[in-house]
């Protein structure tokens, strides 16, 4: 049989050219060197992706240890954790040593978290971090809960930084490295970094202590002792749970939820504080019962806390003036009667509400001080809390018929005396026509009851013939600083003053004819006690001559006793005058006893006339109240010449 001959699909050819039958096994060449070839490249492949991984793991430390150098070069030095750095404080004691008010950063002593009442610590971290004694600085879960609940109300709600974070950002704030509302990626790095760095160099206990010492707590206060001190005046070791929660509750909005301002806005704040701290199981649910109304004695922290307030910040202001910019902390003792001033608050109060109203009469401001210029009261305004603008020191008003005292004190220095006779006939110089205001003309009546009537005529034919300049003189010297028009419209109140400085003048006959300069400040100390200022002696000298004090004493004594201030008159010793500026835009009754000098405006903000107000209605009206008040249970005293008895 013959042989057939093999295919050419199953012949391979050796090396040596030799025909041979392919096997089951056999596989063509070009598959294996594929499959060579296939290794080779997944070899290589996975040592390139090595070497790649390996670079970038390289580059990323590198690259991240630089951005950790850039976030953390100019990071505060750690060890000034403690330290403070801030505005020095300025507090002012009233005359009997309590405390008016403070200005500037103000911090209590040093205490640790240990030596307080377990809840005062424990209203805190109920609100502001829970999970404190658990989180390594930075709350995970806190961050997480913090974003489902913010995006469950579409709005930020809450808040995930943990306290550790919270005392991080506030020293970073107090070092100046940033602007108070500075949200960059780089300031949340940094807060990161340093409150993993003290978590990990400080103990718990410590970072809660530095926080509640440091932290912002409102009224310019910085730690809870501050705090404690400022708003319940006693110590945080004494704070009782529910003062507590108020300080707490602050950390939210310090000036909002402030008990000094917002009493009910307080009041509820608290009550939330309260309620989370029955939820994390510091407090039982019986435990606040007690707490759901406002307390009395949280509002009489409000109406104590703003009484002086208006007389706090006209110290401050002059403060400079002493002792320049102060660079420590500084106590200043007053020369502010506690006692004055809440009758003077009062009794301004008392007529704005009763009267106010139905004689389009929205403000009045009152000064009150000793004849040597010592203030011991000031009104600024009708409400503090709603303007802080002080109508007693800041307010120039049309003078009115207030001005006329130093129009008499000028004549009675060029040979006038309280008997000479002047014409009270209405007279025309250019086109302008003075007249008398409720007054029948008698043709000439003595300056003593033109004085005390405040007849127009009068005066206007008294500088008339003493000259502008004397008026103007005359003025200047008892202390009148604004600038006065320059024709005889001034004589009867159109040029301006401030009720500080026309009471001062009025002083200078209670004063005997030595010039005042009204002062607030006693004397300031630093913080170590040390004196820094003490008033001596004003040094103003006499400005006015015994006889000229003397009559025009007796000029003040007809005004208040039958005169236009007789509404003022208190059943004792006392002398003044009153004035009404042009359609009843400014009212005003200025006047003394021996013991205290007493100014009284009242007006509208806006210059709109009241409903024919003059000075011996309203003003003479609260005059009389505030100073028959502050005269109750003293001895009464008589002028030097031991005349002015009640009439």
């Amino acid at each position: 049989m013959k042989r057939k001959p093999p295919s050419y699909a199953t012949l391979r050819v050796d090396p040596g050219d030799r025909p041979y039958h392919a096997t089951k096994n056999d596989k063509p060449a070009s598959s294996k060197l594929r499959k060579s070839s296939k290794n080779k490249v997944s070899k290589g492949g996975k040592s390139k992706l090595v070497a790649w991984f390996l670079s970038i793991l390289i580059w990323g430390v590198v690259l991240g240890g630089c951005a950790l150098i850039w976030f953390a070069y100019d990071l505060p030095d750690i060890k000034r954790l403690e330290l403070t750095t801030r505005e020095p404080s300025v507090t002012l004691l009233a005359r009997d040593g309590t405390t008016i008010a403070t200005y500037g950063d103000l911090y209590g002593s040093f205490v640790h978290v240990k030596d307080l009442p377990k809840y005062v610590p424990q209203a805190i971290l109920a609100t502001e971090d829970r999970r404190f004694y658990e989180h390594f600085g930075v709350d995970v879960l806190g961050i997480l809960r913090a974003a489902w609940i913010n995006f469950r109300a579409r709005s930020v709600v809450q808040g995930g930084s943990t306290i550790t974070q919270q005392l991080a950002k506030n020293f970073l704030l107090s070092e100046k490295l940033y602007e108070p509302n500075d949200r960059s990626f780089r300031r949340k790095v940094q807060e990161v970094l340093l409150a993993l760095w003290l978590e990990a160099h400080l103990k718990k206990d410590h970072i809660l202590s530095i926080y509640l010492n440091r932290v912002y707590l409102g009224a310019g206060v910085y730690g809870i002792n501050a705090a404690a001190w400022r708003y319940f005046g006693e110590s945080a070791k004494e704070l009782s749970v529910y003062q507590a929660a108020i300080i707490a509750g602050l950390l939210k909005a310090p000036s909002r939820y402030s008990p000094i301002s917002n009493p009910e806005l307080a009041h509820s704040r608290a009550r939330v504080v309260l309620a989370a701290m029955v939820d994390a199981g510091y407090l039982r649910a019986e435990d606040v019962q007690q707490y759901q109304t406002l307390p009395e004695h949280l509002v009489k922290t409000k109406s104590e806390a703003l009484v002086g307030r208006y007389f706090a910040d006209w110290v401050f202001e002059t403060l400079d003036e002493y002792i320049g910019k102060p660079s420590e902390d500084i106590v200043v003792k007053t020369t502010l009667d506690p006692r004055l001033q809440k009758l003077a608050e009062e009794s301004v109060s008392e007529v704005l509400t009763t009267d106010g109203p139905k004689f389009d009469a929205s403000q009045a401001s009152l000064v009150s001080m000793t004849p040597d210029g010592g203030v011991r009261a000031i009104v600024g305004g009708s409400n503090y809390a709603q303007s802080q603008f002080n109508r007693a020191t800041q307010a120039k008003r049309q003078t009115g018929s207030s001005f006329k005292f130093f129009v008499f004190l000028s004549a009675l220095e060029h040979e006038y005396t309280l008997e000479t006779m002047v014409s009270d006939v209405p007279m025309q110089i250019g086109n302008w026509k003075p007249k008398n205001y409720a007054w029948q003309s008698r043709g000439e009546l003595t300056l003593k009851d033109g004085f005390a009537y405040s007849v127009n005529a009068m005066p206007v034919r008294l500088a008339y013939r003493l000259g502008l300049p004397t008026i103007t003189k005359m003025a200047r010297r008892l202390g009148l600083t604004s600038p006065m028009p320059k024709d005889l419209t001034i004589v009867l109140g159109s040029g301006e003053a401030t009720l500080l400085e026309l009471s001062a003048a009025y002083a200078t006959i209670a004063n005997h004819g030595f010039g005042v300069w009204p002062y607030g400040i006693i004397e300031v100390r630093n913080g170590q006690g040390e004196l820094l200022y003490k008033r001596k002696s004003q040094g103003a000298g006499r400005i006015l001559q015994p006889q000229t004090v003397r009559d025009g004493l007796k000029l003040m004594e007809a005004a208040f006793s039958y005169g236009t201030g007789k509404n003022a008159h208190i059943g004792r010793p006392c002398a003044g005058k009153t004035g009404t500026s042009q359609k009843y835009r400014d009212a005003w009754a200025v006047g003394f006893t021996p013991d205290l000098v007493t100014g009284v405006w009242m007006g509208n903000d806006d210059n709109k006339s009241m409903k024919k107000v003059t000075g011996g209605r309203l003003p003479a009206k609260i005059w009389k109240l505030f100073m028959s008040k502050a005269h109750e249970g003293y001895p009464v005293h008589y002028f030097p010449d031991g005349e002015g008895a009640t009439n």
